[in-house]
């Protein structure tokens, strides 16, 4: 029976474990971590992640300041932006510009790396509005490139249907972080632009936490049915043990 027993265990212990990870993951999306970490202290931007780091969860929404120089060069427009987290909200453009991350020191930066920044929301694009130049420290909220299915049908022109970090690899010769930042300060560089903040961004589908909450129920229904079936195999064994004694 050795070989029965040792499967069956290591396979409830597995849908134990893989449900708890589910159920975990179903508790973050219902605590807003972004919406926490919106109002603490901003950090430096080293400290979080470096230009050649994968976007970590941890940094979702985290306040992040940097030395910045602002890159020549004309904006980006992002399409089909709502102006706040309602899905009844006004769509309209998010304006984006790279910054640099040498600052202003730029013989100590022997790799310069870029970030894309969200200076604001505007209902409609206006491309006669000064982009900011010069340098700065820059202060806003860290967010994930994002990953949308969207095809750009005209790649040639300034507007984009997602911040995704190829549609902006042509753009410049610098390195991209792989996320961008909402700005907060300094205000001026906005010039005039709805600012957008993490509380403004569409929420995550209801259906996308219950999904999680789904999985982690079916991962311990299919522990429940291992016992099920080890108890079968068990009792059926012993009875046919029991039947071929003397």
């Amino acid at each position: 029976m050795f070989l029965l027993h040792v499967p069956a265990i290591l396979f409830v212990v597995g849908a134990i474990l893989l449900g708890r990870w589910q159920l975990h993951a179903w508790e973050e999306h219902r605590h807003d971590r972004a919406a926490e970490l919106a109002h603490v202290a901003p950090v430096p931007l080293a400290d979080v992640m470096g230009h050649d780091d994968a976007f970590p969860a941890s940094a979702l929404g985290r306040p992040v300041h940097f030395a910045a120089s602002w890159l020549p060069g004309a904006a980006v427009y992002v399409a089909d932006r709502p102006r706040t987290s309602d899905p009844r909200s006004t769509s309209g453009y998010w304006t984006v510009v790279l910054a640099s991350t040498c600052g202003t020191d730029t013989m100590s930066c022997s790799h310069p790396a870029a970030v894309p920044v969200v200076l604001g929301w505007s209902p409609h694009i206006d491309r006669q509005r000064a982009v900011p130049s010069g340098s700065a420290t820059v202060t806003g909220w860290l967010q994930p490139a994002e990953s949308a299915d969207a095809t750009d049908v005209h790649p040639g022109d300034d507007v984009l249907p997602a911040l995704r970090t190829p549609d902006l690899l042509q753009r410049t010769r610098q390195d991209l972080y792989s996320g961008y930042l909402l700005l907060e300060s300094p205000a001026q560089a906005r010039s005039g632009l709805s600012e957008v903040t993490p509380s403004s961004l569409p929420k995550a589908p209801t259906f996308t936490a219950l999904r999680n909450l789904f999985y982690a129920v079916q991962w311990w229904l299919f522990g429940c049915f291992a016992v099920y079936l080890w108890w079968r195999w068990t009792r059926d064994e012993l009875a046919a043990r029991i039947a071929s004694e003397p």
